[in-house]
């Protein structure tokens, strides 16, 4: 890594830099970048990581920075990255989390291993050289960094450079020293589609990019607390009060005028809706944006979310859902200036995507969460996750007003409306759930009885 990022972060003792990652493009483009840049250390850690575009081309890059002496580390989820077993990646050392123990017949584990495979390493970071690393919510696919893909997925990422890095790296080393080595492969790494790949390349390359990372206009020095789960949350032997969760709460301690929560996935269970609910009665207002049917790209999700929105708006707790390819194409606004391709006011929700993918929330225009951790069953009692909690009015402000400018553009607002759940569109109400059929609503409550969600 430069001496003049080593100076940049000696000038700011005890904080980090960050800044937030919402366009896809730049969001790949730095890790590029970053991974370029490495000297002596790389550590990758994620859920997914496809073999499109995407995938290969970072591969290819972390091949070039081993070939030239950067110790390459990296830790894959089993499940979410099927395909590295027969691989070749010369100079990197792999190892799986979790892993199945067939490897051919991958799907036979689940028939006599399902409580344990069912178990996942959420997690995703990329760390260079203990003092720059990228967190959040993206996997590493096309659909998490492409603007024209169709099933883009709108996401958020953090950029942090300093103190907060080291952590990174040092967590992910509890999670490394717990994965097992992948066996060695033979398998020639693709290239991947050529004008993707030039595109993201070029963006790689730019001094649009290098100065994101470079120039210290772009950060945001701030107190970041790194939180996640132990890794022996996999086999259920963490305690309770080392989760992410708990730490989280405990972390961020009461708060009083507003909560804004954004996930991807969004089931909140009794104890969920009565914490919602609750703060709602002692004068905090509480907005939540999930998913509508229509851009949920797991629709059992969506079934388990669904019985509680009723409860939810009585409880008076807002509910918002993105409307997908019904509404506005979606992307938050906050690409630094240099990168911005469009106006420079921040208007959250501008180009184009058709699902959200998002984890984070905004707490009293102060504290800022961005992770992997939806708020659902899954992420607090089954899958290792992590995050950062940012203590920065500017960044949590700015964020805050990105989406009270967009919510209506993207999202429907849900109403009680003659004891009845309805949309609001613009002004206008809809009813039944716009963009479904009856024979999908009848699908939905059925499914949405079952008694799975606290296992899937």
């Amino acid at each position: 890594m430069t001496a003049a990022l080593a100076r940049l972060c000696n000038a700011h003792p005890g904080q980090s830099g960050v800044q937030l990652l919402d366009d896809g493009p730049a969001a790949l483009a730095v890790r590029i970048a970053l991974v370029r840049r490495a000297r002596e250390a790389i550590d990758c850690q994620y859920y997914i990581w496809r073999h499109d575009t995407a995938g290969r081309l970072l591969l290819a890059e972390l091949v070039a920075a081993a070939a030239r002496g950067v110790r390459v580390r990296l830790l894959l989820d089993d499940f979410g990255c099927p395909g590295f077993d027969g691989l070749a990646l010369p100079g990197i050392e792999v190892r799986l989390f979790n892993p199945g123990r067939l490897r051919r017949w991958r799907w036979l584990n689940a028939l006599f291993d399902f409580p344990r495979l069912n178990r996942r390493m959420h997690n995703k970071s990329l760390t260079v050289d203990g003092i720059a690393t990228v967190i959040g919510g993206r996997n590493i696919g096309d659909e998490y960094f492409d603007d024209a893909h169709a099933d883009l997925a709108v996401d958020l990422d953090v950029l942090a450079i300093g103190t907060i890095a080291a952590e990174v790296a040092a967590d992910f080393q509890r999670y490394w020293d717990h994965a097992v080595p992948r066996p060695p492969g033979t398998a020639v790494l693709p290239v991947g589609e050529a004008a993707r790949r030039m595109r993201w390349l070029a963006a790689a390359d730019s001094p649009a990019t290098h100065a994101m990372i470079d120039d210290a206009r772009d950060f945001t020095w701030a107190q970041v607390r790194m939180l996640s789960d132990p890794p022996e949350k996999i086999a259920g032997a963490a305690a309770e009060a080392r989760l992410l969760l708990p730490q989280l709460v405990g972390a961020l301690g009461p708060v009083r005028r507003r909560l804004l929560l954004v996930s991807a996935y969004f089931v909140p269970t009794a104890s969920g809706t009565s914490l919602l609910g609750g703060l709602v009665q002692q004068g905090v207002t509480v907005d939540v944006l999930t998913n509508s049917l229509l851009s949920n790209n797991v629709a059992l999700v969506h079934a388990w979310y669904a019985p509680w929105r009723v409860r939810l708006l009585k409880a008076g707790v807002r509910l918002w859902e993105m409307r997908g390819v019904a509404g506005d194409r979606v992307s938050f606004g906050l690409v630094p200036r240099r990168l911005r391709r469009r106006r420079d006011a921040t208007s959250f929700f501008r180009a184009s995507a058709s699902e959200l993918h998002t984890k984070s929330f905004i707490a009293d225009g102060r504290w800022l969460f961005v992770g992997s951790m939806n708020f659902d069953p899954r992420s607090w009692k089954l899958n290792t996750e992590m995050g950062f909690l940012i203590d920065s009015p500017a960044l949590a402000g700015r964020l805050e007003a990105a989406l009270d400018a967009g919510l209506p553009r993207f999202a429907w607002a849900l109403e009680l409306h003659e004891g009845q759940l309805a949309w609001r569109d613009n002004g206008h109400l809809l009813k039944p759930e716009p963009g479904t059929t009856a024979l999908q609503r009848l699908v939905m409550r059925l499914l949405g009885r079952l008694p799975l969600a606290e296992y899937f």
